[in-house]
């Protein structure tokens, strides 16, 4: 496994270096197709919060998919140790997700889920009349609160429920925006509790 470490706004050793290799080096116990992990270090010139000055991305490659974590402490060695154990966190979940799926409890499939489904677990929430709008650039915003905007595009292929969960444990996210094989539908599958999931599909008209 190659591990690759570039820095940001701050330099590192070559002790850091083989202190980050000989950490990582317990990922493979996890997953043994990890062929590459990149480590970002990036340090704020004028932090905010001392305690978050320092953040670590890790981004782990093998031949399925890729594995991404991020932690901010006050200095590498700490954001290193956080994010280390949210990507072996998320390596125990899909591996045992994995586990689980060889076994008898085969995931429900896509059009099962929706068919359980609730209709009072509608995201949609009716707004209050007195809620005030307001323009910020060429959007339209409700209410006061802070606008985040960031734009992704990522290529996709059509994928089981069964991928679609397995992708977002690796992620770390809490949900997961995927095209369903069956139904051929815009879908996404969300957590709930636990290892308790829903489902939400778009019907094209």
């Amino acid at each position: 496994m190659d591990v690759v470490v570039s820095a940001r706004h701050c330099e590192v050793t070559d002790r850091f270096r083989e202190h980050v290799e000989d950490k990582l080096g317990r990922l493979e116990k996890h997953d043994h197709r990890i062929i590459r992990v990149d480590v970002t270090v990036d340090k704020e010139v004028r932090p905010r919060d001392p305690e978050r000055a320092v953040r670590i991305e890790l981004t782990a490659r093998s031949k399925g998919p890729i594995v991404r974590a991020e932690a901010a402490a006050e200095d590498k060695m700490a954001a290193l140790d956080l994010a280390l154990d949210k990507m072996t966190s998320q390596m125990r979940k899909a591996a045992d997700r994995r586990k689980v799926h060889r076994g008898h409890a085969t995931p429900e499939s896509l059009g099962q889920a929706m068919a359980r489904s609730r209709p009072d677990e509608q995201a949609a929430e009716d707004l209050d009349d007195t809620v005030v709008e307001r323009k910020v650039g060429p959007m339209t915003v409700t209410g006061d609160g802070p606008l985040v905007v960031r734009e992704k595009t990522h290529a996709a292929s059509p994928m089981t429920l069964d991928q679609a969960l397995y992708e977002m444990e690796l992620v770390g996210h809490d949900f997961y925006l995927f095209v369903d094989k069956e139904s051929e539908q815009p879908s996404v599958v969300y957590r709930r509790r636990g290892y308790d999931y829903g489902v939400i599909a778009l019907e094209l008209s």
